[in-house]
């Protein structure tokens, strides 16, 4: 139960990390070659989408709750900015996909989420400079 060294190949990586690497390959191989396979992975990455967007809006449910005060103190127009630069950055990353496919959809993006980011900075400072 205690600690073992493991044993490592000629490139200094583990036996296990080289045999999960080799694991992940030949799923890989067979997703690509296997008809029908490009819809399976589609499926498997929608639902890991899934799955972490139901994780992310328990986290901020959770952390609402535990931060409920804090956020009543801001006041109106702050808890707004909150409000709107979680609001924008949400919407923002849900529309990645459509932002991307043009050059100034990627800037729009990155000034979205830039904005939305300092908003939340400007935020947290005010938060802290009452506490």
């Amino acid at each position: 139960m205690g600690w073992r060294p493991t044993s490592t190949t000629l490139v200094g990586v583990s036996v296990e990390a080289a045999r999960n690497i080799g694991i992940v390959v030949l799923i890989a191989l067979v997703v690509w070659l296997a008809p029908g396979g490009g819809e399976g992975a589609t499926f498997i990455q929608q639902l890991l989408n899934a799955i972490f967007i139901v994780t992310v809006a328990l986290i901020c449910g959770i952390l609402y709750r535990q931060y409920r005060g804090e956020i009543f103190s801001l006041g109106d127009a702050w808890r707004f900015a909150l409000y709107a630069a979680v609001g924008v950055a949400i919407v923002t990353v849900a529309a990645s996909r459509r932002l991307f496919e043009t050059g100034a959809g990627a800037v729009l993006w990155f000034g979205l989420v830039g904005a939305a980011s300092y908003t939340l900075y400007l935020v947290w400072q005010r938060h802290r400079s009452y506490t």
